[in-house]
């Protein structure tokens, strides 16, 4: 018995190959699984990895009318058939035996956490998925196909993910928070999530993102909040003096990032740790965050060493880093440490 599928036929490399559409509830019985008891010399594909799967089946769940999946490859090791159409013969049906199964080529946590999320929402089996199929041409090709798909990804930065994620509240949070301040806005890079000493910027956006996580923590991201964030990092930035003066060309942009820590990853994520108090507190911020122009910003000072700049003075950002700083900072601001932060202070010493 044979199973048919509308199909869209295409040439790469000399070879035909045919993009299908086939229901999520099918992918289970028409891709094989991988072998994980075979050798990594004797299979195609690289063994699952289980901790990937509750993710994209949360991604799936959560986002149940407006998620999004690019085609799955596969190979058929077994005999086929294309019937063209007979105006278009590049359109037609592909017809499988439905005992053949798929060997899957790329795609393989995308299909189990498919698989996965049908288990809670069944309705998702009567949906598709484009499945681009390839005449299998023996184990040997089946390697090189996996690493001709896998050996030119690029994995998108943080940055241009959270600027471009319209379902994340931190993301939407700290696009507003470069609307609405001017000297954040002109030094933030949108794309990169790390920057070169002679970049324009100063500030990646995902570094902004991780420091109102920090501030956000497990609070609902209200409107109100979302005013007192934007008001704190306004009031930061007013009193930071070394940003003005790189700002109007009284300390040059190199310097700055060289000798001081103010414009350092980990700084601006300590911010955000700081932050947080003023979430509850927001009466205290313009009181409080005037203390920041009492501070040693420079890299060799002794407030840092052991915190945010190791002994031989390169910069570190572990999540101890980044709250030994904060500590150093509220210790200025006068605001009381929470528990997490007592206990790593403690652990320092």
């Amino acid at each position: 018995m044979k199973k048919r599928y509308s199909a869209i036929r295409g040439i790469q490399a000399g070879c035909e190959f045919y993009t299908i559409m086939v229901k999520l509830g099918d992918l289970e019985k028409m891709i094989s699984d991988i072998d994980i008891i075979l050798s990594a010399e004797e299979r195609a594909q690289r063994q699952i990895n289980r901790k990937r799967i509750p993710a994209i089946k949360k991604y799936i769940l959560e986002n149940r009318y407006s998620y999004v999946f690019s085609a799955l490859a596969c190979s058929i090791d077994s005999k086929f058939e294309f019937i063209p159409d007979t105006e278009n013969r590049d359109i037609g049906m592909l017809e499988i035996d439905c005992k053949s199964k798929l060997l899957i080529n790329d795609g393989q946590h995308r299909k189990t956490a498919i698989a996965e999320a049908i288990k809670e929402v069944p309705d998702l089996a009567d949906e598709s998925i484009s499945v681009v199929v390839f005449k299998d041409k023996g184990l040997k090709h089946r390697q090189q196909m996996f690493t001709d798909l896998n050996k030119h990804a690029v994995k998108t930065s943080n940055s241009i993910a959270e600027l471009y994620d319209s379902k994340d509240v931190i993301s939407e949070l700290t696009r507003m928070l470069l609307k609405k301040n001017e000297f954040i806005n002109k030094y933030t890079d949108r794309e990169k999530d790390s920057l070169s000493k002679f970049s324009r910027n100063l500030f990646a956006f995902n570094t902004f993102y991780k420091a109102n996580s920090r501030m956000i923590g497990g609070f609902e991201c209200t409107q109100e909040r979302v005013e007192i964030v934007i008001k704190y990092w306004d009031t930061v930035v007013k009193n930071i003096p070394l940003w003005r003066q790189m700002d109007v060309g009284e300390l040059p942009k190199i310097r700055l990032r060289e000798e001081y820590l103010v414009c350092q990853a980990v700084v601006i994520e300590a911010f955000g740790q700081v932050g947080a108090y003023f979430i509850l507190n927001s009466f205290e911020i313009e009181e409080k965050l005037v203390q920041l122009r009492q501070i040693d910003w420079r890299r060799t000072a002794r407030s840092w060493k052991g915190r945010c700049v190791k002994n031989n003075n390169k910069m570190t950002k572990s999540n101890q880093a980044i709250i030994l700083t904060s500590n150093v900072i509220k210790k200025v601001l006068g605001i009381p440490l929470n528990d997490e932060e007592k206990k790593i202070e403690k652990r320092k010493r």
